[in-house]
């Protein structure tokens, strides 16, 4: 009886590997290979002996191996077989190689880890759990980490999650007080004992809980206190960390899906294929060997005077069972292992056509389109569902500042000479910008009128400019050539306060009471008086602030929708052009912002701020006092205009997407961007539009709400096709995937589906997950927002399991891993965030719109070819092996060979050198000079084809021949449609004659959904960033706070570290009771 160890919570004991070996944690190193040299000649051998023909030829190398049953050398199998076993092999060890040396590469990285109390460098592989690792900026994390300590105040550090969930604005993660205080004292943190019990290794990249024991105490522990591997440190000179979860246990490598092996439908459907044939093939030699049975009974006696044979030594029945085996060997033709050699031939000519398509050529980055593997070519041609990233593949992830309303006028067109809106092209000049020492150099702006109104002293346009200059949580800090540097949270926020500095409004710095901003050259510096920070719920932030002049003033910006509601009823006029600004952006795929303002009176903000802290400083009811409040003071808002920022698609992405839908393939957009920023692309791309009938959005926090959502969706979704699935409810199980195509026939309108990661979680659960797939697979669109690499292998495999459906997932980071190991085809993109999802991926290019070409047109064509390629191959194969059948009536089922193998190979060679050797002799006769001037008596109708279809008569026998064909196949179906309609027909029928009988004036104009793209706040930084900044804790000790005459007013009670480990505590101090390892 076996024992298992069962990891129930890790505990991690800092500086200690002999006490952590005892738990006999992984290491460090990484594998992504599918074999070794000692797994390498069993595991690849089994693959291949999977395709049934080599099991086939396997067997038949076997029976040629019996002289008694054999007419043909043994040889003449086992060569070809070898051969292509061997090259088969070939191409998979090389690939594997590539596997090797990649995770050699990444094993071998250096690190300097804390080993007898000083720092050594270590290879990553050879990192244990409870090692103390330091990192410095702009280095990759080598396992999950606890964060101890690090170079900013009070332990902060900021990392890039790209790799992760392909974000590339940053996070702020923070160390416990208590080890922040170890900073870099290599002697204090080789004393390091720390205890860690924590959760065991899982996938989930936004979540953890443990605690830290250390000096008699216990600390919470949550994902803030965590970096994993796979984020790159950054804008921190250096941090230390406690390795937590090395190599597999890590949340990178939980997230990567395993190295599958793929196979096309066309190589499943040669498996059934040769089943078949393999039977009809039975059935031949058992007819032979009953002829050969009979033969000898009646017949054959005559011979054995003639052959010397004794009398009885050969029975009629034993000679037929050995003839049947002897056919089984000469008829093997029929299914020839060249057909295995000849399709990997063409696939790897079609690879080559691929490589070689001047029109997937990324010229800017010299980048081709690469076919990394031969054996899915056909495939191509058969996708019915895209599973796509958003960042880095349909986006560029650049955010450009376009236009803006202000005060009721645009700013960012271009006009001719009379007034008439025209295009912006490369020979319009931009703003001048290079007067300004601190601007943007790469910023431009076509429109001159901004910067006029600007130095003529507009009042509006100059607070709509301090405005972004000071609402927002962009850090501020200067490179060693003194140029400013902007730290942003959320790239929509760097391009507006980045337009305000090319403007004359330059954020130059903040301290957690002040910000200073350089307004056309004067330096100004505002009392920051409060911040309301940004969430979900609110969609907006705002600051106040007081002036130089004393007044105090309230700075928002957020979603229209709701910002709105919060105007003064004075706007209504500015509020409605406004609208129509937006609208007008929205229609261009730009995302935007309601920018507005108010003034405030001294002694009404002192009593809202009373409120305030004590708000803070309540224990109960606390978050819902606080919004409250925060709704109190943000109202009777005056308008000042609104922003429109370009999220830039990559080029051709809308029409790409255009095309693919006419192909009827969907594409699914899995992104771990959040839900508004996924939203916004979708209609940006044109896969939402304003014109859909419903766009279902589930965020459910539990199961029984997600279910509950669900259900809602498809009764809303059905309840307008009411008149049909009424009627069809009921069906046998024999129909139910024809029932499923039927019903999605039936759906008329255009749907979508939105769901973000949390509410996925529990809908991919076993008793929700059909509901999901049905109503998914019913809507036009449908995006997946905030998941986990692991989640978008999930609905992967969900589709290709219960759809049974050819699926591609295309996407340029490490986060899109595991998808595209798990679809049929994955493909990836040479972006910015690496080549891991390139190595991982079966075809690559540069840009997403090179997926039409790869699809429409390479994989059409290689399908095409390929089905015609096998007919042509089996119809030569059937015809020669059929030739054997038939000689065995004249040779007494004696199982001779009418044609020698030999000729069997000069057959083959006729069939293909001579088949193209005739035609282009015949197309060189017909129309080459070059043959009429060397044998100009031999050729003397030259051009003749071209000639003679000038002539009428032969249009005419031509269209005859046409009619006469085609007419009687038309006529046909014509008539069997109207006799014998199938269900499909009918519904058809049906759906005609429900739109013909739908009165016109039925229709209703519909008004535009809330969902619309300019309603979304696009912002993509962390709730609570806000507080972060005025509690100071981000603030550098070395840049003290300027000191200012103004009255400062403190607002914060609690810190924002304490006020989340105060959420956090009651969550980690229930996981710590009752824990015990258990075997």
């Amino acid at each position: 009886m076996f024992c298992f160890m069962v990891e129930v919570e890790r505990i991690v004991k800092a500086n200690d590997r002999e006490y952590n070996e005892k738990f006999q944690y992984a290491d460090n190193r990484i594998h992504t290979s599918k074999y070794n040299i000692l797994t390498f000649l069993p595991i690849n051998l089994f693959e291949q002996f999977q395709r049934v023909a080599n099991a086939y030829f396997l067997c038949l190398l076997i029976l040629q191996l019996i002289p008694e049953i054999s007419s043909l050398t043994w040889f003449t199998t086992i060569v070809p077989l070898v051969l292509v076993i061997t090259m088969t092999a070939v191409k998979d060890a090389t690939d594997d190689y590539f596997r090797h040396k990649s995770d050699n590469q990444v094993n071998n990285r250096q690190s300097e880890v804390l080993i007898n109390s000083k720092l050594q460098n270590e290879k990553w592989m050879n990192v244990k759990v409870g090692d103390i690792i330091k990192l410095e900026n702009n280095q990759f994390v080598a396992a999950d980490l606890l964060l101890l300590s690090s170079s900013e105040p009070h332990g902060l550090c900021y990392v890039e999650t790209a790799e992760l969930d392909g974000e590339t604005n940053l996070k702020v993660r923070h160390a416990l007080s208590v080890t922040s205080e170890l900073g870099a004292d290599i002697s204090r943190l080789a004393r390091f004992d720390g205890i860690v019990v924590c959760e065991v290794p899982n996938n989930k990249l936004d979540k953890f809980m443990g605690i830290l024991s250390w000096k008699d105490s216990k600390h919470s522990l949550n994902n803030e206190k965590i970096i994993l591997r796979g984020c790159i440190l950054r804008n921190t000179s250096w941090c230390f960390g406690m390795v937590i979860f090395a190599g597999p246990d890590t949340k990178l490598m939980q997230n990567s899906g395993k190295t599958k092996f793929k196979r096309t439908s066309i190589d499943r459907l040669m498996n059934t294929l040769v089943l078949w044939i393999f039977g009809f093939l039975i059935c031949l030699g058992i007819i032979l060997a009953i002829g050969n049975s009979i033969w000898e009974s009646q017949t054959g006696d005559q011979f054995r005077t003639f052959l010397f044979w004794n009398e009885g030594e050969k029975s009629s029945v034993f000679s037929g069972f050995l003839t049947f085996w002897s056919y089984i060997i000469i008829l093997n033709t029929v299914v020839p292992i060249s057909l295995y050699v000849s399709v990997e031939v063409i696939r790897l000519g079609h690879s080559y056509f691929i490589n070689w398509d001047r029109k997937m050529y990324y010229s800017r980055k010299a980048i081709p389109a690469e076919a990394r593997t031969t054996t899915l070519n056909e495939e191509l041609g058969q996708i019915e569902y895209i599973f796509s990233d958003k960042t880095g593949t349909l986006t560029q992830n650049i955010m450009t500042f376009k236009r803006c309303s202000i005060n009721g006028r645009i700013y960012g067109e271009v006009h001719d000479d009379l007034d008439q809106k025209t295009e912006i092209t490369q020979e319009k000049e931009p703003v001048d910008f290079s007067v300004k020492s601190q601007a943007d150099r790469e910023f431009q702006f076509f429109d001159h009128n901004l910067m006029e109104s600007i130095k003529m002293g507009d009042p509006k346009v100059h607070e709509f400019l301090r405005l972004l200059a000071l609402c927002h949580t962009v850090m501020s800090e200067e490179n060693s050539a003194g140029e400013l540097i902007y730290q942003v949270q959320s790239p929509d926020e760097g391009a507006l306060v980045t337009a305000a500095r090319n403007f004359g409004f330059i954020f130059k710095s903040r301290t957690p009471e002040t910000i200073t901003i350089e307004e056309l050259g004067t330096l100004v510096t505002y009392q920051l008086l409060a911040f309301l920070d940004f969430n979900n719920t609110r969609k907006r932030m705002s600051v106040i602030v007081r002036n130089p002049e004393g007044q105090i003033k309230l700075y928002s910006k957020g979603a229209d929708t709701i910002l709105f509601e919060k105007l003064h009823p004075s706007n209504e006029v500015l509020l409605s052009l406004t609208s129509d600004h937006l609208s007008e952006f929205a229609g261009e795929g730009l995302r935007t912002l309601a920018i507005a303002y108010r003034d405030l009176d001294d002694k009404y903000f002192k009593e809202w701020h009373k409120m305030l802290e004590d708000a803070n400083a309540a224990t109960e009811e606390r978050d819902e006092r606080i919004a409250g409040l925060y709704e109190e003071i943000e109202r009777d808002l005056m308008l000042l205009g609104a922003t429109a920022v370009e999220d830039k698609l990559q080029e051709g992405v809308i029409e790409t997407v255009t095309s693919l839908s006419l192909a009827n393939i969907k594409i699914w957009v899995l992104t771990g961007d959040k839900q508004e920023t996924a939203i916004n692309i979708g209609y940006a791309c044109n896969m939402l539009t304003d014109d859909m009938n419903d766009v279902f959005v589930i965020a459910g926090n539990n199961a029984v709400e997600v279910r509950e959502e669900l259900r809602k969706a498809k009764q809303n979704l059905f309840g307008q096709n009411r008149n049909f699935s009424n009627g069809h409810v009921v069906c046998e199980k024999k129909q139910q995937l024809e029932l499923d195509s039927i019903v999605e026939e039936t759906i008329t309108g255009d749907y979508a589906l939105i769901i973000n990661g949390h509410s996925l979680a529990y809908a991919l659960e076993s008793d929700v997950k059909n509901d999901l797939l049905e109503l998914a697979c019913m809507c036009k669109t449908v995006i997946c927002c905030r998941v986990t690499p692991l989640q978008k292998a999930q609905v992967v495999e969900l589709v290709k399991k219960y759809r049974n459906a050819v699926t591609l997932a295309i996407g340029d980071g490490a986060n899109d891993v595991s998808m595209i190991k798990s679809a049929h085809i994955g493909v990836g993109i040479s972006g910015q965030e690496g080549l891991q999802a390139v190595l991982a991926s079966d075809y690559s290019f540069a840009q997403f719109r090179y997926l039409q070409r790869l699809l429409l047109v390479h994989g059409r064509w290689s399908y095409f070819r390929m089905c015609k390629f096998l007919c042509y191959f089996f119809y030569k194969n059937f015809a020669f092996t059929l030739v054997h059948f038939w000689f065995g009536f004249f040779c007494g089922f004696s199982a001779q060979i009418a044609l020698d193998t030999s000729y069997w190979t000069f057959i083959n060679h006729v069939f293909i050198w001579g088949s193209i050797a005739i035609y282009f002799s015949i197309l060189f006769t017909m129309h080459s000079n070059g043959i009429f001037g060397i044998f100009p008596n031999q050729f003397p109708f030259v051009g003749n084809a071209r000639h003679s279809l000038t002539q009428k008569c032969i249009w005419l026998v031509i269209l005859l021949t046409t009619v006469a064909s085609v007419m009687p196949v038309v006529a046909f179906r014509f008539l069997k449609v109207d006799l014998y309609p199938t269900l499909s027909d009918q519904i058809r029928r049906w759906q005609k004659a429900q739109k013909k009988a739908r009165p016109p004036s039925s229709r209703r104009p519909r008004t535009r959904r809330s969902s619309s793209r300019r309603s979304g706040y696009a912002f993509a930084h962390q709730e609570g960033y806000g507080e972060l900044i005025t509690s100071g804790k981000n603030m550098r000790a070395k840049n003290p706070p300027p000191t200012s005459g103004l009255e400062k007013t403190h607002y914060n009670s609690t810190s924002w570290i304490e006020n989340l480990c105060k959420k956090t505590t009651d969550t980690v101090s229930s996981f710590s009771q009752d824990k015990t390892v258990k075997l």
